[in-house]
């Protein structure tokens, strides 16, 4: 089978996030589902620009799991934006090849869900706070989609954390049947 989601990994110490990594073990036997690890790739930041633009070619949905860091993501993904989503290809004239594509993210974040508001600590919205994202999406043709949101990352029981690990799984297979991405896959194979 043709694998139509591209799960793009970005945390600078997986092997200390435990709610990634349980994350990752729900969806990595997916069928649809190949994994690109960031910084495992490219610990030095040397992006293989080719590579990653024909990743993101070869795939319909494009999820970028990170953590929430300073309400952004680790440096890796900025860099690999600045370099993989260039002109040409992305946008631009000769660019906008990704049109049409989904883009979500999949975030762990430490504070609580209540902390995300207008009058909690962090003074604004999860949505609000992932626009530049949402932004990149709309400006390269791609649908921004809901994100996937792990609260309290850090403080969840085990038990919870997996319970959120699956909620994740049924939220990637949704979008993929919702998008009907599995029959454009077969679409694809044929012709």
């Amino acid at each position: 089978m043709t694998t139509r989601v591209l799960l793009n990994l970005v945390h600078p110490i997986f092997e200390k996030s435990w709610a990634n990594q349980v994350m990752l073990e729900a969806i990595k036997d997916l069928d649809y589902v190949r994994v690109n690890d960031l910084y495992e790739e490219y610990p030095d930041y040397f992006v293989d620009i080719k590579r990653e633009q024909k990743l993101l070619l070869e795939h319909s949905l494009i999820i970028f799991q990170h953590p929430f860091y300073w309400y952004s993501s680790p440096s890796l993904l900025k860099e690999w934006q600045d370099l993989v989503l260039a002109e040409g290809f992305a946008y631009g004239e000769g660019g906008y090849q990704l049109a049409g594509r989904y883009w979500m993210n999949a975030i762990t974040a430490g504070a609580a869900k209540d902390s995300y508001t207008p009058h909690g600590f962090n003074n604004f919205s999860t949505t609000e706070l992932l626009r530049p994202f949402e932004q990149t999406a709309d400006f390269c043709g791609m649908n921004f989609v809901e994100p996937f949101v792990m609260y309290e990352a850090e403080t969840l029981s085990h038990s919870a954390v997996e319970k959120e690990a699956q909620r994740y799984r049924d939220y990637v297979d949704s979008l993929v049947q919702s998008f009907d991405l599995l029959k454009d896959a077969d679409n694809t194979e044929e012709g």
